[in-house]
């Protein structure tokens, strides 16, 4: 069971994993090591599973941000994930989903070009359904 100092760790963490354990203490109002064993805790009971870093997908020049809602064509889903795998340099996240489409792809492209070359070949896998990111 978690108490209060967990969440509020968690938290913490959620906001900056590079925070050193004498700051998360000195916000959590423990002293360095008691945060410290906290976190390992948390490891050890599987609670937090890893660190991830943000990246700004545009300063890697991926301008184009896009959701696409896709629709298998048939119930063997593999050749859809199987293609999918093989984009990995432009799918963040694809999503398993219920509702109006089988996947949420979340995606960056460099260009309205590189995209259109993709939906070119997922078109040969499922059907989908575009929606461009305007403004975040």
């Amino acid at each position: 069971m978690l108490d209060s100092t967990d969440m509020r760790v968690i938290d913490e963490l959620s906001k900056n994993s590079r925070i050193t354990m004498k700051e998360l203490g000195e916000k959590v109002h423990l002293t360095g090591q008691a945060a410290s064993d906290r976190i390992a805790k948390l490891e050890d009971s599987g609670v937090i599973e890893g660190y991830t870093i943000k990246v700004n997908q545009s300063k890697l020049g991926c301008h184009v941000h896009a959701f696409i809602t896709i629709m298998t064509q048939s119930i063997n889903h593999q050749p859809y994930i199987s293609f999918i795998k093989t984009q990995e340099q432009y799918v963040i996240y694809n999503y398993k989903i219920s509702g109006d489409g089988c996947y949420l792809l979340e995606c960056k492209f460099p260009s309205n070009e590189v995209l259109d070359e993709f939906l070119e070949e997922l078109n040969e896998y499922a059907n989908y359904k575009l929606s461009i990111v305007i403004n975040k």
